[in-house]
């Protein structure tokens, strides 16, 4: 990974700042994309300090104008990346009639549209190199559906989507897509997101571990360096997602009743 330059978004916590410090432990330079500037500096001073190469780039990823505007700033200063690692993601698991338009639409402005409009903005000048790497984070909601959050599933289906469609788009660029599908990360973004995790379904831990933000970097970091186009983590979810498409109203009984009791207005 030396000299190679990484850019991550969602960089400030969680799993983007557990890849963020993975990448700067392997020589990379990082870039970090997210909106708390002082939580983005934190996180670039930590890699420094270990002996690594990180520039901090505070942006508001649902502003498509400082989306462009940063990622203008960054071909200028350092030139174009050569991964790209979308991970900003947001948006609490609540039923239909809980989730307001604003929700909806700030759960596509973010994961799918910043994913979008940063990969656009790069993608150009990757196809004229004629190498790098695209990668989007999401979740087992990309291939499964449950019960009290369909604005959060609507979301990341785009970003699987948008994945699945670059992968054959860019055959034969040079540029590969990985699409890394990760299980339950123990990260903050339940703290930001109230309401998400009772919304959850409920699953054996020990056949559906729940995620260290160090792992989900991990399973990043290996499947971009294998130039992967599927990652998932837990395994399990592969055998699901098999499961899902052969017998897809089990799978989504057996998810409601894993989800627990019906949402009704008065509950």
């Amino acid at each position: 990974m030396a000299s190679q330059l990484v850019l991550i978004t969602g960089a400030s916590s969680g799993i983007g700042e557990a890849a963020a410090k993975r990448y700067g432990a392997s020589g990379a330079h990082v870039l970090l994309l997210a909106r708390n500037a002082g939580k983005l500096a934190a996180v670039a001073h930590s890699i420094r300090k270990a002996g690594g190469a990180a520039t901090p780039y505070p942006v508001d990823l649902s502003d498509r104008s400082a989306t462009e505007e940063t990622s203008a700033r960054i071909t200028r200063d350092l030139g174009t990346p050569d991964i790209l690692i979308n991970n900003a993601g947001a948006g609490r698991w609540l039923p239909m009639v809980e989730t307001t338009a604003e929700d909806a639409l700030r759960m596509i402005e973010v994961p799918y549209l910043a994913a979008f409009n940063l990969t656009r903005a790069f993608l150009p000048a990757m196809l004229a190199r004629g190498s790098g790497g695209i990668t989007f984070v999401s979740s087992p909601a990309s291939y499964l559906a449950w019960p009290r959050a369909a604005a959060y599933i609507a979301a990341r289906r785009a970003v699987a989507g948008l994945a699945e469609t670059l992968q054959s788009e860019l055959r034969g660029t040079g540029l590969f897509v990985t699409l890394v599908v990760l299980g339950t990360v123990e990260t903050p973004y339940w703290e930001h997101n109230p309401g998400s995790r009772e919304n959850m379904p409920k699953t054996n831990k020990r056949l559906v571990p729940i995620l260290t933000p160090d792992e989900a970097a991990s399973a990043i970091f290996d499947g971009v360096a294998a130039r992967r186009a599927f990652v998932v983590r837990p395994g399990i979810f592969r055998a699901l997602f098999v499961l899902n498409a052969l017998f897809p109203r089990l799978v989504a009984r057996q998810l409601r009743r894993a989800t627990g009791k019906p949402f009704s207005p008065s509950s």
